[in-house]
Formats: C-alpha cells, structure tokens, sequence
C-alpha cells in the first residue's frame, strides 16, 4: 500500500511576477515538474485573461489549468473566484490521481474581494478512503479572514468525515499566527512546518521571504519532509514562494 504523498502548494500570480512585468507561467511549470508532487495546491491561477493573452506571446491557448497540468497531472480542477470583464481567476488543484468529485465554495467577506474554497475528493488507488483536498485563499483583512476560517472549519465538520485524511493548503495571508492556530484547534489540523520548526514557514516575499503567509494543514497524516522553495531566482517566479511536504498517511 502507498501510502506516502508528495504535496505543494503555491500562489502563481495569475501566472506572471509583481507588478505584471514578466510572465513567468512556463517558468512556474517547470519548477512544479521538477518537484515530482502528487497534488498541487494553486491560488490566483489566471485562466482567462483577453488582455495578457495578446500582450505576452507565450500565453497558452487553452487557459493556464491545463498548461500547468499537461502530461504531468491528468486530472485537475478549478475553482473559478473574481470574474471581471476581461476574464477571470480563481484556486485550483492538480492530481495524478483522479479527482472523483469538486465543490467551489464562495467564501468572500466582503463584495469588493472574491474569496473562494475549492474542495477536490481524490481517489487514491489501494486507499480504503479519500483523501479531501482544500485549496484556499483567505483575504487580506484579519476580520474576514476569521470569518473565512469560519466557513471553512464549519464545512470540514459538515461535509468531511473525521476518519478520512484532509489536506487544507494554499495562501491564507495570516499576518500574524493566531488565526491559523484557532483554525487548526477548532477543525483538529496540524500545520506541517509549525509540526518541524514550531512556526509557519516565512513565504513572503519570495525573493527573501519574512512573512509566514503560505500554510499546508494536514489530518491523517504524518510529516516526514517539508521545505520552503524561495529566493533570488524567485524575483522571475512569484511573489510567493512554493511550499512542498512529503507526508505518510496514518492508517
């Protein structure tokens, strides 16, 4: 039985680094490829733009999704969040294993800031249950990010059985810590770099990361490996850095 998982998680940007001045999509792939993950946790992926796709010539046809999952991650989801006149972006998921079912949750706080949680039900082959992964992106506020902690604890307790494995993960921009810890109390996670280094991982801003704004929580699970991608040649990537865990399930 296999029970070991490679997991990432990573806000891209909408796919092209701060300030809009490069797009960095292609680049972004790449380092995903070479992190041999399972799942992929991923925030502001822009699959649609009128815009950018006539100003940068690489932009991919057929939306970002499916340029980023390509031969590598046969199936994927997404969770579209802010629609706007000239496209729109959301959460996503990519998994070599099938994702059996999706719900996309609007969780926003407050009409001027679309937030959404995209829940994906993935079939593991040889697991007597699914795993459910949560990609989130919480808002900027401290207020609307404890009432999108909110609804998110209060949907794991309604829609996902406490004996079967959960990964919550992605961009919950928690300033501070104290929300995040409530959060794992209140929904009985455990967040994988606080479990190895007794604090979130530093993952803003990429290039030399100080704010602990990226989190992978985790039930049934045990952390074997966690590390923060980041640095210097991140200033071409993102304005976050990539979060990976290597994770046994616990049976």
């Amino acid at each position: 039985m296999h029970n070991t998982l490679h997991i990432a998680t990573f806000n891209i940007h909408k796919g092209v680094t701060h300030f809009n001045a490069r797009f960095s999509l292609h680049h972004q792939r790449e380092i995903l490829r070479k992190l041999h993950a399972d799942v992929v946790f991923l925030q502001e992926v822009r699959d649609e733009h009128a815009d950018h796709s006539k100003r940068f010539a690489a932009w991919p046809d057929a939306g970002q999704i499916e340029f980023l999952a390509d031969a590598i991650w046969p199936d994927y989801a997404y969770g579209k969040n802010s629609v706007y006149p000239a496209g729109h972006h959301g959460n996503a998921l990519l998994s070599k294993f099938p994702i059996i079912k999706t719900t996309n949750t609007d969780i926003s706080a407050h009409t001027s800031e679309e937030r959404g949680m995209l829940h994906s039900v993935i079939e593991i082959p040889q697991w007597d249950k699914p795993l459910h992964a949560i990609c989130v992106h919480l808002g900027l506020f401290a207020r609307w990010r404890r009432q999108q902690l909110l609804a998110v604890t209060d949907y794991i307790k309604q829609h996902i059985p406490p004996d079967e494995p959960l990964i919550v993960a992605g961009d919950f921009n928690d300033w501070g810590t104290r929300s995040g810890r409530v959060f794992a109390e209140d929904a009985q996670l455990h967040e994988v770099f606080e479990h190895h280094a007794g604090k979130p991982a530093r993952s803003f801003p990429s290039w030399l990361p100080i704010l602990r704004l990226d989190r992978i929580y985790t039930r049934g699970f045990q952390v074997k490996h966690v590390e923060v991608h980041s640095g210097p040649r991140f200033l071409k990537v993102s304005d976050h850095a990539l979060l990976s865990a290597t994770l046994t399930r616990v049976v």
